[in-house]
């Protein structure tokens, strides 16, 4: 049993090696490669159709200059939304409940956008800094408050799939300590319990779907913004 709660998040290591690179690894042996065959198999039909389906949904309002993000964003989320359901198996770990791996993902591709905005339009993109219209005495507030959003996405980005995933991961062991506990004592309330656990399964599923897709697309935002 934990020690603690947060014991939970811990990255695991085995002789000194630290787990966390094999369950990053293991989503890409999860997804079959495609191949040059007039037809697939079912899966290989669903795991396309998705793909295509996505990267036409998230690309739709930008400009053609960005759609050669395509292939970042939608490989992005399918390692996201991999590693967050595979977090949920039972003695599993979830490298997306990490702050630090979300903020590797979330900086670089935050600071590209914005870097993209600077060399390709410079003046549309300093020009978000300061709504059209505004008094002359707010000018030099609104820059700095604009100024201070701007640098607070990637922290958003990375705290926000953090956040939504170890609350759930502890709500989810809460429950499942009061339902053990509960068992011999009150065997009624465990069983209530206990289903209160399984629906809230099937949330967590949601949520670590909605999550990745949430994280792609302010990324996709953010770009559509400084194409």
């Amino acid at each position: 049993m934990n020690l603690s709660f947060f014991d939970q998040f811990l990255s695991p290591s085995l002789l000194g090696i630290p787990l966390i690179a094999m369950a990053i690894t293991l989503p890409w042996l999860l997804f079959p490669t495609p191949t040059h065959r007039w037809l697939n198999n079912r899966l290989m039909t669903l795991q396309t159709w998705f793909i295509n389906r996505f990267a036409f949904q998230l690309m739709q309002p930008i400009n053609l200059s960005g759609h050669k993000w395509t292939m970042l964003f939608t490989a992005l989320m399918l390692f996201l939304i991999s590693m967050n359901l595979l977090g949920l198996l039972p003695y599993t770990f979830t490298p997306t409940t990490q702050l630090s791996l979300n903020m590797a993902f979330a900086l670089p591709l935050w600071l590209m956008t914005v870097l993209i905005g600077m060399l390709n339009q410079p003046t549309i993109a300093l020009g978000h800094l300061l709504p059209e219209g505004t008094p002359t005495p707010l000018i030099p507030i609104l820059i700095i408050i604009e100024t201070i959003s701007l640098f607070i996405r990637p922290l958003a980005l990375g705290v926000r799939l953090t956040a939504n995933l170890t609350a759930g991961h502890l709500l989810m062991q809460l429950i499942a300590t009061a339902a053990f506990v509960l068992i011999t004592m009150m065997p009624t309330v465990a069983l209530l319990t206990s289903m209160i656990l399984f629906l809230l399964t099937i949330l967590e599923v949601a949520v670590a779907m909605i999550q990745a897709y949430v994280f792609v697309l302010l990324l996709s935002l953010y770009l559509q913004e400084n194409v």
